[in-house]
């Protein structure tokens, strides 16, 4: 494994994901409270990154904050976020189906959509208990009758603390193959969520690393980012399922317990 530390700990800007790298679900991870202290006495730039579509940024504050970690919402940039403004640069007051949580809607209400669940000017789908029969027949009518479909983020599943379970990817797919129309994904890997950090950060992408558990959105989001990457081992990909990818991150380490000095 390359352990570069003190290349990783000279970096001046963090983007670090959250499901598998922070906490699983509401269990959290080892190192992470020590990390933001470190990252905090250090003066780094810091932005939790996370494709999850379900929660603001002021409940995923509250959800660290639980969890005895006190970040401001200001450090938190969402799949949702990134989704409502893309969709707010392409149509700007357009109208949306959305299949998702609070979260979700919330950030599309702010960037100026309406719903609308008749003729909408897109089918939105993001990770959500409200996932139905009923919604999925909905949204496959809605995107035959020329919605354009768009899914939050790619990822095929995540990481609790009861196991893997289903995330927006699969939940996309049924929708797909019923109307043979390929949904565009807005979340990691896509670069315009990386750039939207960056702008955030006020960081160029040499001074910046992402630190991500998954080789299918974090460290791609990474590599084509030309950002140095770290796996960490706490989330989804395995250390067997690394040299399954034709990429490789810069550095693998067990979690983020090991960043702080």
């Amino acid at each position: 494994m390359n352990k570069n530390l003190e290349l990783i700990r000279s970096k001046r800007a963090f983007i670090i994901d959250m499901d598998g790298v922070i906490y699983h679900g509401n269990r959290l991870l080892k190192g992470a409270a020590e990390l933001v202290e470190w990252l905090n006495k250090n003066n780094k730039s810091y932005l939790f990154l996370t494709n999850s579509s379900e929660r603001s940024q002021i409940e995923l504050s509250q959800k660290l904050a639980r969890l005895g970690i006190s970040v401001e919402p200001e450090h938190f940039y969402t799949s949702a976020l990134a989704t409502a403004s893309f969709l707010s640069a392409q149509k700007p007051g357009g109208s949306v189906y959305v299949i998702g949580e609070p979260g979700l809607i919330a950030a599309l209400y702010d960037a100026g959509f309406t719903m609308n669940n008749i003729n909408p000017d897109y089918v939105v789908v993001g990770e959500g208990r409200g996932y139905s029969l009923e919604a999925l027949e909905r949204a496959v009518k809605l995107v035959r009758q020329g919605a354009r479909l768009i899914g939050t983020n790619p990822d095929l599943s995540g990481p609790t603390e009861d196991g893997i379970v289903p995330a927006c990817g699969a939940l996309v797919a049924p929708i797909e193959l019923a109307t043979g129309k390929k949904a565009y994904f807005v979340g990691k890997p896509n670069p315009l969520i990386m750039r939207h950090a960056l702008r955030r950060l006020n960081a160029r992408r040499e001074e910046t690393v992402i630190i991500g558990d998954r080789m299918d959105t974090d460290i791609v989001a990474g590599v084509e980012s030309e950002i140095e990457t770290v796996l960490v081992l706490s989330g989804v990909t395995g250390p067997l399922d690394i040299g399954t990818y034709a990429y490789q991150p810069r550095h693998i380490l067990d979690g983020v317990f090991e960043i702080p000095e």
